[in-house]
């Protein structure tokens, strides 16, 4: 079995024989296996534990047989603990997600940090090969870092399930991948009976995790009722299922080339859809894939090329804004920080540009701030007449809804002296009859 570890790693997951491992040990059957296998096959490893302090005692139980295991391994080992349950309720999602998504959180950040730190330390070393042939510092420095996680093919099965009774598109149908975005899953080529057999032959204990059993969660219904079910039908069942699953991840480049073409044919950004290629299901469903909106929203963004403007939808991280004629895509930015304000005393105006103004200093006789756009605010444009509602200038300019709620200005009392980026009240302008001129500038 560790030959055929070997094999899938190196046809699958290209793991070279130098990285640097972080191995998610949870102390259950599959992440002790896991841990044992990749300590055979020689490579360097560094254990991470979460205690999401869900069940009481035995998760201190799986914490401590975590740590008696990597002391007699010789294996380092992070611990990290979580209070799930308040992060589930504070983010309004289920404990379940909760704990996944903490986990993933954690171990992506030991990732970035170890690299940050690695780079760091080069770039304090004098490496003369670096000046003398040129290389970067990430090519001199090429290591390797990722997490291992203890997936198997009944994983593997259950993910192709769930996804395909979430409606799920194709490439919820390629499940979970032997590598991606950092994280590996070198056990994707054995089944759980497999690795309680490997266990047994080595006589290495491990720890269950009683919420296991519970068939409160839709994956252990799947485990518990239905793989069983499928078996009796197939018995070769899940091997049949990661199968398909692994014919659909291989088509999946292909797919990409013509979503790419498509996205170009119908004028697609990663930041806009246009309301007439909203006829295209698939393209709306691949534009939104990974941000987290669900089939419900699709729904509603389908029926909205024919509604009115200001229509919202947001994920977690996400928000989507029908515009004038296309859903505009963009971060969920939950407190929107204003850029620095730079002040200086010149002699006469030079430079200029979007983030620079000039103001007559004398006239400037309040305390200057700078707040994002409101309902209702005017302004008197430099080199036009009368007063004009902000929001309609910015219309004239062609910005959407989401550059609109982001568009900062500056302030003096109840007047706007200066629509950053844009353009400076005309009643504050430098003159031939200025005494003393103000430049700001901002820093964003």
């Amino acid at each position: 079995m560790i030959d055929k570890v070997r094999t899938f790693i190196a046809q699958e997951i290209g793991l070279e024989a130098s990285a640097l491992v972080f191995v998610a040990l949870s102390g259950g059957a599959d992440s002790t296996a896991l841990l044992l296998i990749l300590r055979e096959l020689g490579y360097r490893l560094h254990a991470l534990h979460c205690n999401f302090h869900l069940r009481g005692e035995e998760s201190n139980r799986d914490q401590r047989f975590v740590e008696e295991l990597c002391q007699r391994l010789d294996v380092p080992l992070s611990v990290r603990h979580f209070d799930t349950a308040a992060v589930a309720k504070r983010r309004g999602i289920s404990i379940e997600m909760a704990a996944r998504d903490l986990r993933y959180e954690w171990f992506r950040e030991k990732v970035k940090r170890l690299k940050g730190e690695k780079v760091k330390k080069l770039r304090g070393e004098k490496v003369k090969r670096n000046k003398a042939e040129g290389f970067s510092t990430f090519q001199l420095f090429n290591f390797s870092t990722f997490v291992a996680v203890g997936h198997h093919q009944d994983d593997q099965a259950e993910t192709l399930l769930l996804n395909l009774l979430r409606g799920t598109g194709l490439r919820g149908l390629a499940a979970m991948s032997p590598r991606s975005e950092g994280i590996i899953r070198p056990l994707l080529c054995l089944s759980h009976s497999e690795i309680l057999a490997f266990l047994e032959q080595r006589g290495q204990p491990y720890v269950t995790d009683s919420s296991n059993s519970e068939r409160t969660f839709q994956r252990n219904r799947l485990r518990l009722d239905v793989i069983p079910l499928l078996r009796n039908i197939n018995p070769r069942a899940v091997e049949h299922l990661c199968r398909a699953s692994e014919n659909v991840s291989r088509s999946i480049p292909y797919y990409n080339m013509g979503i790419e073409e498509a996205f170009r044919k119908h004028g697609i950004t990663a930041n806009a859809f246009p309301l007439d290629a909203l006829t295209e299901r698939t393209l709306l469903h691949e534009w939104l894939f990974g941000k987290g909106f669900n089939a419900a929203q699709e729904d509603e963004m389908m029926r909205s090329g024919s509604g009115q403007s200001g229509a919202e939808w947001t994920s977690e991280h996400f928000l989507v804004l029908r515009d004038r004629d296309a859903l505009l895509l963009c971060e969920r930015e939950h407190e929107l920080v204003p850029p620095v304000l730079l002040r200086e005393m010149v002699s006469c105006i030079g430079e200029t540009g979007p983030d620079i103004a000039y103001f007559d200093a004398d006239l400037l006789t309040k305390p200057l701030e700078v707040r994002l756009v409101r309902s209702g605010d005017c302004f008197v444009p430099l080199g036009m007449k009368g007063r004009k509602l902000v929001s309609d200038y910015l219309t004239d300019r062609k910005l959407s809804r989401i550059e609109k709620q982001r568009q900062f200005v500056v302030t003096q009392g109840d007047d706007i002296i200066w629509l950053i980026g844009h353009r400076s009240d005309g009643r504050f302008r430098v003159t031939p009859a200025t005494r003393h001129i103000l430049r700001l500038t901002v820093e964003r």
